[in-house]
């Protein structure tokens, strides 16, 4: 897969001609039609002075919308903060769960998977990897999206013909950067997320604030841009916030939020003539966004005093007098056909198999992860106390076996919260993205969760194995190989354990600060319970060493350097058994077995947490 990256921009020269043809046909027209849209939620009132009872009202944010697009059209939806856009282009999109009645339908038929395989959904955070260049993620994206009956050479061509047709060639192979990390400019990101979505060729594009942030030139190319995609037969919606006039007179038909009800629908180029003839007329030329998104707050363009919720509301009777009836003729014209029985089958199955998820999510997850994973800061901290450690441990023997022990203590506290933290901050950081895949229909949680596991195995191994090695012949261990190896599977073990119960804890808290305090509390008292620091724990809390980490982990390193009947010098009887040690003797060295099968069934179980907790993610509401 690495070096077939390498390869792209070799291969793809001489594709421009032959890209360009994909965009311009669309293999399915869509006519989206949403009638009578309603959405409800719940909000909770708490009355800290009556009993502190809490109270749960409903809040309607859309209002009755109703509308339809054409293919070849763009529907532009305006409206100030709050007033249901977003809501609603989320329900277009087979995304918003909750209280939704009305329908939308797409050629006359419900969202399915058919619809949500032939639908693009550009968010308006630019959801990206910040370390992968444009041609490698939008060429993972394709060898994710595009079925198994394409070639990866066909692929990468889909993936050339995006960047051809969005302009992004010169800056193909700059990464892609984000506010930490410098990298292409702001509009070159919203147009790599839209060409994220341009892959599948899709029917129906759908697009949140796709011009937020971006000055008017970068806000005309990508509107121009969506203008030529529109032409080739696609669906286009988008939420826009307040667009320039020249923008404005670009989109086919507008719809006018305010407060979740509908109060404009149409041509945009109609618009003001509209208001004009019901009252509301500007006293002078102005961009017609700014004179629509007043009117939607309620401030009439004379000036007046009079009640903002008034004039909302003669916004509102107006378009039910004047408007309504014309839309619900519209609604009523015929569907066209989204797809054929065939077509419905195929849409059923996953584009591609299992194993090309893996496999390119694998290498994905490398590429992007190394820069972490292998951070100088890491590498430093874990190297400083490796060496601190090896010094103040410096060639330790048994007549010092108290320091010894201590040493495994410190590798079972060290080695416990090390990647435990690390892997906490694995599925919050990722929750974005693969809440936007997963609803794209992109790939198996099955396949991404065994990618990420398999992928950080080597990053979360080589620096504990590092440490072992750098601190195992400083501090004076038992200088064979079975004691070197043993305590080295011991520790990468006890690290694999923790990561996993930071994966889980990660997944179901899904909040850092949260999930940060309950794994150090968690932590401590496993090793609090690892019989090192209280060696005679009263019985009505000593369960908690059966599901210590810390507690395993401390008994298998002291196996694996010490045998029954072994001595060391003691000062009473010049030498004693190593197993009457106190600290030893109160651990044991038996329980090999039990030991390794009680990790094992924490090591297979935290990440079964971790996978049940990750199913709730990203499903697409049918």
């Amino acid at each position: 897969m690495e070096r077939e990256m390498e390869d792209i921009e070799p291969q793809s020269a001489g594709r421009g001609h032959e890209s360009q043809a994909i965009f311009e046909r669309v293999n399915h027209a869509v006519t989206l039609k949403f009638e009578d849209v309603v959405y409800t939620i719940k909000v909770k009132n708490e009355w800290l002075l009556k009993k502190k009872k809490i109270e749960s009202d409903e809040k309607i944010i859309l209002k009755g919308i109703s509308g339809i697009v054409f293919p070849g059209e763009i529907l532009a939806m305006l409206g100030p903060s709050g007033s249901g856009k977003t809501t609603l282009l989320t329900a277009m999109g087979g995304r918003l769960g909750g209280s939704l009645s009305g329908s939308i339908s797409y050629n006359g038929k419900p969202f399915s998977n058919v619809v949500k395989r032939t639908t693009g959904f550009v968010t308006q955070d630019d959801i990206l990897y910040p370390h992968l260049t444009v041609i490698e993620t939008l060429v993972y994206t394709a060898l994710l999206r595009l079925p198994s009956t394409l070639s990866k050479e066909e692929k990468v061509m889909h993936a050339e013909a995006v960047i051809t047709q969005l302009g992004l060639t010169n800056c193909k192979s700059s990464i892609i950067g984000s506010h930490l990390v410098r990298g292409v400019s702001g509009g070159e990101r919203k147009r790599v997320s839209i060409g994220q979505e341009m892959l599948i060729n899709p029917s129906l594009l759908l697009l949140d604030e796709p011009t937020s942030g971006l000055d008017s030139t970068t806000a005309q190319r990508i509107v121009s841009t969506l203008w030529e995609l529109a032409n080739g037969g696609r669906t286009i919606v988008m939420t826009i916030h307040q667009p320039s006039s020249r923008l404005f007179y670009m989109f086919h038909k507008v719809l006018l939020l305010s407060e979740g009800n509908p109060i404009y629908f149409g041509k945009g180029a109609d618009a003001m003539d509209y208001f004009s003839g019901i009252g509301f007329a500007p006293l002078f030329s102005m961009n017609p966004a700014d004179f629509l998104l007043d009117l939607a707050n309620g401030v009439s363009a004379d000036d007046s005093r009079d009640d903002q919720a008034l004039i909302k509301q003669t916004l509102v009777s107006a378009f039910e007098t004047n408007l309504a009836k014309n839309l619900e003729v519209n609604l009523q014209q015929p569907n066209g056909n989204l797809h054929n029985d065939s077509d419905a089958k195929q849409y059923s199955q996953w584009t591609t198999t299992w194993w090309q998820q893996f496999s390119v999510l694998f290498s994905r997850g490398l590429k992007e992860r190394k820069h972490e994973a292998f951070s100088g800061l890491k590498i430093g901290q874990v190297l400083a106390v490796a060496i601190l450690s090896g010094l103040l441990w410096w060639q330790s023997d048994t007549s010092h076996l108290q320091d010894q022990i201590g040493l495994f203590f410190f590798y079972t506290g060290f080695w416990g919260f090390f990647p435990l933290f690390n892997a906490l901050f694995t599925f919050p950081q990722e929750r974005l993205m693969l809440e936007k895949e997963r609803a794209s229909g992109m790939y198996r949680l099955s396949s991404y969760f065994m990618a990420r596991t398999v992928g950080d195995l080597p990053m979360e191994l080589v620096l504990p194995s590092v440490f072992v090695i750098i601190t195992y012949w400083m501090t004076g261990l038992k200088p064979t190989a079975a004691g070197f190896f043993g305590c080295l599977l011991v520790v990468l073990y006890s690290v694999l354990v923790a990561q996993g119960l930071g994966l889980a804890l990660g997944a179901v808290v899904m909040d850092l600060k949260a999930a940060s305090t309950l794994a150090s509390v968690i932590m401590l008292t496993f090793l609090l319970a690892g019989g090192y620091y209280v060696q005679h724990v009263p019985s009505f809390i000593a369960w908690i060493k059966y599901l210590s980490i810390g507690q395993y982990t401390y008994k298998l390193l002291i196996i694996s350097q010490f045998n029954p009947g072994e001595t060391y010098p003691c000062p009473t009887n010049g030498t004693c058994l190593i197993e009457d040690f106190p600290p030893i003797k109160n651990v044991g060295l038996h329980g090999l077995a039990i030991s390794l099968v009680a990790m094992a069934i924490m090591l297979v179980g935290y990440r079964l947490v971790a996978y049940i907790a990750l199913v709730r993610i990203g499903v697409t509401r049918k």
